[in-house]
């Protein structure tokens, strides 16, 4: 395993507590604000992905991008998005944010929208962004996190060129243990929203493609093991939950990584089962890195920023400029 000699994260006292770990941060990154110009790109499935570029002044365009994915129901204004483009500061790198289909505030055209496992669109987009820049980098929070690292292991001879490393960041890597972590009555809350929020876009599917999605009763189910057997799998192409699982996780590409790829996860992240700290895969990788503190809970690591930057998002920053 190559090493990556990073700082203890410590976390304040007054916020150790998985969920106060993981809920605190996010709450308070809202009130960042992040100047993006949008443009469109067009898929070849006729669909469609917005990019948000991130404003930074009179700066000249840069010839290296961070393209950012964002976890499940989020875009690029979501707090741990809009954060990092904070933490570049001076550094001199465009950022660029994927929102995902039918996450950009308008809903895409196809019946289906965005899973975890999809590495189509990202390679639509890198493909897009190579023509403007001779670098890019990878981060990936959450969900984003596993598509990023499925897209460096599942093909490792067609990873673009121009991609020269990867960040993920509380990424289920197993999709299954993580959606049974999810489900525990400890995380209802978590749950309950994103049943809350995946309802609203099946409800605008449904009537929009009434022959392809029925959104009864959808409000009602009570975990991923519902919701994606009814519709994230059947949307999608796969069996079942299981099969859509088990398809797109990344942990079943971490080997054949051969690129710099950096695993952030947090121990006590109430998302991730223990499956998605793969020590062993990492410790056998020439090219996988890990990083898994004690503490931090998903997406969160609250800490005082320092030079302007939350912990996690120095780790990613250090990392990713060893190889840009």
């Amino acid at each position: 395993m190559p090493i990556f000699p990073f700082s203890e994260y410590r976390c304040p006292w007054l916020l150790r507590g998985k969920h106060l770990e993981t809920i605190a941060p996010n709450v308070s990154r809202r009130r960042i604000l992040a100047p993006y110009r949008r443009e469109r790109l067009e898929l070849q499935d006729g669909d469609f992905i917005d990019l948000d570029t991130l404003d930074r002044g009179s700066r000249e365009r840069s010839d290296t991008c961070l393209l950012v994915l964002h976890g499940l129901e989020g875009s690029s204004d979501a707090p741990y998005v809009k954060s990092f483009g904070k933490a570049l500061g001076s550094l001199d790198w465009d950022l660029v944010a994927m929102n995902m289909r039918g996450c950009s505030g308008e809903m895409n055209r196809a019946a289906r929208f965005y899973h975890s496992g999809e590495t189509g669109d990202l390679r639509e987009v890198i493909e897009y962004l190579g023509k403007r820049y001779k670098r890019i980098g990878l981060v990936g929070f959450s969900l984003g996190g596993n598509v990023a690292l499925k897209y460096m292991g599942e093909d490792p001879e067609g990873v673009s060129d121009q991609v020269m490393a990867a960040v993920a960041i509380s990424a289920p890597v197993d999709l299954e243990g993580s959606a049974l972590s999810i489900g525990q009555e400890s995380n209802t809350v978590y749950m309950r929203r994103f049943i809350r929020l995946l309802s609203k876009k099946i409800e605008e599917k449904a009537r929009v493609y009434p022959q392809e999605v029925d959104a009864e009763g959808c409000r009602e189910l009570q975990d991923f093991r519902a919701f994606d057997g009814r519709y994230t799998a059947p949307l999608n192409g796969f069996s079942s939950a299981e099969d859509y699982w088990r398809r797109s996780s990344a942990l079943n590409w971490l080997a054949d990584i051969r690129r710099p790829s950096l695993l952030l996860n947090a121990r006590n992240d109430p998302f991730l089962s223990e499956s998605c700290f793969p020590e062993e895969i990492a410790l056998a990788s020439d090219a996988l890195y890990s990083l898994f503190p004690d503490r931090g809970g998903h997406l969160g690591f609250p800490c005082w920023r320092r030079k302007g930057r939350a912990w996690h998002e120095a780790a990613a920053l250090e990392f990713l400029g060893r190889f840009l």
